[in-house]
């Protein structure tokens, strides 16, 4: 179980409690208005003092397209470089500032030239950042005086005692008066030294006085920190104004909106094996990203903190009783109150990188954070179906045996996993040839009915000098070295383990071309990959992974990339299989740690939680948040510790056949429980629910394809399609699944109905039972039936979702089969959406090998419209049927394709105003439009 003394606390991390404890009356940071430089247009350059120890600094704003502002700051002659996060931030266009300078006042205005509503205005003394929108404050940044850069410095020597025989005895006088006064400083010498030398004596004295335990080196339980470099970590307080919901900086076991952390624990983000987690908890989990959306029902912020080092993040929501920010912005000087979440970033190392997104909403803010970061990599669509995994499927009979009664109880899915027990000793890219005699033949016959396996490939390397990989890898010198300079050793599953440097570019290749089929023998182009223990987990090392003070290529230390490990052999790994296929056919990668940028490469998911009903409940804040954070592809394993009750279980299944990424995984020390193992009733609901994901892939492909182009969420909270709403600004329990559907699982034992709010206006919206079809109108609270085999889930009135209703064993088998539309009307009778398809697995896309329809529902016209005119894909797929909810009994209904028109057959239900049209026949790859008369 969870033990919470193997992690640290705030407490016990010394930097943390350095800036933590951190609280002057005013900053000493000081921008000298003089210095002010502006180059390009795009950039204000600044320098800073702080005048407590006269260390100076760079400051660097920059205007950015798309309503962005980069704030940055650097020692400006640091002792040594500073670690700056490479290869994360995409390039984005710059965007000029207009500039007004206050000589009186020493303020400098920035004002975006092509966002001419957004300024920032620095002031020099105390430096103090903000930033305005239509007039109105919205980022405040050092308005807290929390601003705190420890430079580098060399590690001082203890001066010696004078030898007093040697003293006269004046100079012995001198020496008691200064011991009597606490005096820290002598200088006995007969030359009198000049101001500078004095002043910089001064400084030295004052930063060896202030050096504090750990800043040197720290020890927690058995490990020490030797920290060569001394102390170098980084804070800043950063004040979202007017609003009083933040969200984001995942991974943590929490709600959806952030709660407050004074007088507890910071949120932490540092990449940790953790395993049965404890629920609402701020401790460190398996990703960090340092992003945060600040939301309103005016508008929508975002703001990224670049740093890839342990980092802990205090949260402090308040309302600003006309106080620091009522009496500065005149915009509030009228209100009572002023709501605010004030943020401090606390980071080990790393220099002071700031991205604030202006909006204004939700889809704006995650449009701008994924240009900077990158969209979510395009799935194929086979890795967004149902996934079956267990540590382990134990030899290829216990594979075949599987994948047979998938098919004997007609349940579809489309990839089975084999964990660590499928490899020769946990030696990865090898096979237990006992266990796994014919691996080809065996993903050959599973591949043969359409499906895919996944095979588990860590990044700790056995050190067996017979096992090729440890051999060649440790030839070339990549692995990372201990702080002596020799191979570093940690305890992983194969035992005694070395790990490979990623931050290397040559051992990134490397490890990419050991996925060729001709060296990991036994492959093929139907296995794909899970990167799990990449946090890095070492089970002997201090907070169960690597030492902060060993070695990474480029003269940098752990604690300065830590965070960015998994995402390095996660990329790595992606390069090796878009190699394999020679770039054709699309990768899919899971992996446990993630980082900014993670959705660029492949899926994730929440790693080693607990069958229990409050894992169950918290998966959807917990997804919701990295969905926010940009990674679309993730999802919840049904409890990977313990063994669920069928109830649970059940429910578990429902909830996750509407979340991206759709796994079953279990614990080795578990009963097995692939759904035929239990009751005719829970199996019948499994399976129900395991189809209806089925029935939505051409939705959720759709959905996919449009996070790959626009960077929005596919499982989404319900403020971000109603974000007006204050209802919904704390509401987890609930989620949408793009913005068509709305889901609240059954969280709860023996809930057999269920209250759920239905947010919209009234003569905008309304929704609909995706099982009955049943129209409730909004904004409105219902109570919805919820037994077994039912949760609620209700289609947004004026949305159009297509679905296939002919479910096979698998996805790829489903390619060329008929669709359906369900058109949901809304009160005015409208209805729009959109539905993509193309051959689900190569890059042909990019060549506008493609579908991509608009379908629009007016004056009782159904169309369907190309949104790219020189995109084309053959496909067999026709419309078989329309379900259109909320209409009128019609007379005649009349389909248009290709210069034809054909009447079609059609039924009507009065009692709910369902109408469904029969066959209209059309094929998917034409334009068409049905007309209802």
């Amino acid at each position: 179980a969870f033990d919470q003394g193997n992690f640290k606390k705030c407490d016990q991390s010394s930097f943390c409690q350095r800036q933590r404890n951190y609280k002057p009356s005013q900053s000493p940071y000081k921008a000298l208005y003089s210095s002010l430089q502006s180059i390009s247009g795009s950039h204000v350059y600044l320098d800073v003092v702080n005048t407590e120890n006269q260390q100076q600094f760079t400051l660097d704003v920059h205007g950015m397209e798309d309503g962005m502002i980069r704030l940055r700051m650097n020692e400006l002659t640091p002792l040594k470089p500073r670690y700056e996060v490479p290869n994360t931030i995409h390039e984005v266009g710059a965007q000029n500032f207009i500039l007004t300078q206050n000589d009186a006042n020493q303020t400098i205005t920035m004002r975006l030239a092509n966002n001419p509503t957004i300024h920032a205005l620095i002031s020099c003394q105390p430096f103090r950042f903000d930033v305005f929108d239509d007039s109105e404050p919205v980022f405040s940044i050092n308005s807290r005086h929390l601003l705190n850069i420890e430079h580098l410095r060399e590690k001082q020597a203890p001066k010696p005692f004078p030898n007093l025989l040697s003293l006269s005895i004046n100079q012995i006088l001198i020496i008691l008066l200064h011991c009597s006064k606490g005096g820290v400083s002598l200088n006995l010498s007969q030359d009198q030294p000049d101001e500078a030398e004095e002043k910089e004596e001064k400084i030295e004295e004052k930063e060896t006085s202030e050096d504090q335990p750990g800043m040197w080196e720290e020890t927690f339980k058995t490990h020490t920190d030797s920290k060569p470099r001394g102390p170098e970590s980084i804070g800043l307080d950063t004040s979202f104004v007017n609003f009083k919901h933040v969200y984001g900086i995942p991974e943590h076991a929490d709600k959806l909106a952030l709660g407050s952390t004074i007088g507890a624990e910071p949120y932490r983000l540092y990449n940790l094996d953790v395993f049965e987690y404890d629920l609402d908890s701020k401790a460190a989990l398996y990703g960090s990203i340092p992003f945060m959306i600040g939301h309103n029902a005016k508008r929508t912020v975002g703001l990224l903190w670049l740093n890839s080092a342990e980092t802990w993040i205090d949260v402090d929501s308040s309302d600003d009783s006309k106080g620091m920010l009522g009496t500065v912005f005149g915009y509030f000087a009228g209100q009572e109150n002023v709501p605010e979440v004030n943020i401090h970033w606390m980071s080990e190392s790393g220099v002071i990188d700031v991205y604030l997104m202006l909006g204004p909403s939700p889809k704006d803010v995650m449009r701008q954070y994924t240009t900077l970061t990158g969209t979510t990599y395009f799935p194929p669509k086979w890795s967004i179906a149902y996934h079956q995994s267990r540590w382990n499927y134990k030899d290829e009979d216990d594979v075949k045996t599987v994948d047979a009664a998938f098919d004997e109880h007609d349940i579809p899915y489309d990839c089975l996993w084999l964990d660590i027990e499928h490899t020769d000793g946990k030696r990865y890219f090898t096979w237990d040839t006992l266990k796994f005699p014919n691996p080809i033949k065996m993903q050959d016959d599973v591949a043969a009915k359409g499906r895919k396996m996944v095979t588990i490939i860590d990044p700790h390397i056995k050190t067996d000098a017979n096992y090729h990989i440890y051999r060649e890898a440790q030839a070339k010198g990549y692995f990372i070295q201990n702080k002596d300079g020799g191979e570093f050793r940690g305890w992983c599953w194969p035992g005694d383990s070395a790990y490979l440097d990623f931050t290397l570019p040559q051992v990134r290749s490397w490890w990419a071309s050991q996925f060729a089929l001709d060296i990991y023998k036994g492959s093929t182009l139907n296995l794909f990959t899970w990167n799990d223990m990449n946090e890095p987990s070492v089970f002997n090392g201090p907070e169960i992974t690597m030492h902060k003070d060993i070695k990474h290529g480029g003269g940098w230390e752990h604690r300065h990339v830590h965070n960015m490990y998994g995402i390095l052999q996660q990329a790595s790994t992606v390069d090796g299989q878009l190699a394999r296929s020679g770039g054709n056919e699309r990768p899919f990668v899971l992996s446990r740690a993630f980082y900014i940028g993670t959705q660029k490469y492949g899926a994730i998911w929440t790693g080693d939680n607990t069958a229990e009903w409050g894992h169950l409940e918290y998966s959807v804040p917990m997804l919701l948040t990295i969905g926010l954070c940009g990674i679309s592809h993730c999802g919840a394993d049904g409890g990977f510790f313990k063994n669920p009750d069928p109830e649970l279980l059940t429910r578990w299944y429902q909830a996750a056949a509407y979340q991206p990424f759709f796994r079953a995984h279990a614990h080795i020390d578990t009963t097995r429980r692939e759904p035929w193992l239990y009751d005719e009733q829970y199996k019948n609901v499994i399976r129900g629910a395991i189809r209806e994901r089925y029935e939505l892939m051409p939705y959720w492909y759709t959905l996919f394809y449009q996070s790959h182009i626009n960077g929005e969420p596919t499982m989404r909270p319900l403020w971000y399609e109603f974000p007006s709403d204050p209802e919904l600004f704390a509401k987890d329990d609930s989620f949408m699944v793009g913005s068509a559907l709305l889901v609240k699982p059954v969280v709860e034992r023996s809930t057999w109905a269920t209250q759920v709010y239905l947010p919209g206006q009234y003569y905008l919206s309304g929704w609909y039972d995706v099982k009955t079809n049943q129209y409730f109108p909004s904004p409105n609270t219902i109570s919805m039936a919820t037994p077994l085999a039912k949760i609620a889930v209700l289609q947004k009135g004026g949305t159009i979702i297509p679905r296939q209703l002919r479910v096979r064993r698998c996805s790829a088998l489903m390619t060329q089969d008929p669709y359906t539309l369900y058109v949901a009307l809304d009160p005015q009778g409208k209805a729009e959406g959109e539905m993509y398809l193309d051959d689900g697995h190569t890059f042909n896309y990019k060549e506008r090998d493609f579908n991509y329809k608009k379908l629009t529902f007016e004056n009782n016209v159904l169309t369907a419209s190309s949104l790219n005119n020189t995109a084309s894909w053959e496909t067999s797929s026709w419309l078989e049927r329309v379900i259109v909810m909320g209409t009128r009994q019609p007379s005649v209904i009349t389909v248009e394709s290709d210069g034809a028109t054909t009447n079609l057959g059609f039924s009507f239900e009065p009692n709910l105003r369902v109408l469904t049209i029969r066959k209209p026949g059309v094929n998917l790859q034409k334009d068409w439009k049905i007309q209802i008369n």
